[in-house]
């Protein structure tokens, strides 16, 4: 299952994009989905800097293809202050999935999941359901139907 209500995390705060990234990797590390914290969080990092995974409409999707990742992921956090993120419509980000998929994965799983929830975020209503989500399991719902390809 790439998410469980475990991995989502509701009113949380984080001063920095970094900061972000690493609560939220910490849970998918409690989740046992990671066998390093820091080699994951080193290599979404360094994606960040290639460009940037803010995508506009208060949304990021951080990402990275990792030897540490042990199973494929998503983990969603909800920020009610907004996060700076250099998104490229320069808006704070307030909804941030972080992917994270195992580095041998030959077959583009982590673009199969991308363009998934990118399909998805483009529904007004799908984003609306999740800015309004106030329980883990409202979130789970909205992100149902993306699937381990």
């Amino acid at each position: 299952m790439l998410i469980n209500e475990n991995l989502i995390l509701l009113d949380f705060e984080a001063a920095t994009k970094d900061e972000a990234i690493r609560q939220l990797a910490l849970m998918a590390a409690k989740e046992g989905k990671l066998a390093s914290l820091d080699d994951y969080t080193q290599s979404v990092m360094e994606r960040e800097k290639t460009y940037t995974t803010g995508v506009g409409n208060g949304i990021a999707i951080p990402h990275g293809k990792s030897k540490a990742v042990k199973e494929a992921m998503i983990v969603f956090g909800k920020s009610k202050t907004g996060i700076e993120w250099d998104a490229a419509d320069g808006s704070p980000v307030n909804m941030i999935f972080l992917l994270g998929v195992p580095e041998e994965n030959v077959d583009n799983f982590h673009l199969k999941v991308l363009s998934q929830l990118s399909r998805k975020l483009m529904d007004d209503d799908f984003v609306e359901s999740l800015k309004k989500a106030n329980s883990r399991r409202e979130v789970l719902n909205a992100l149902k139907d993306i699937k381990a390809c």
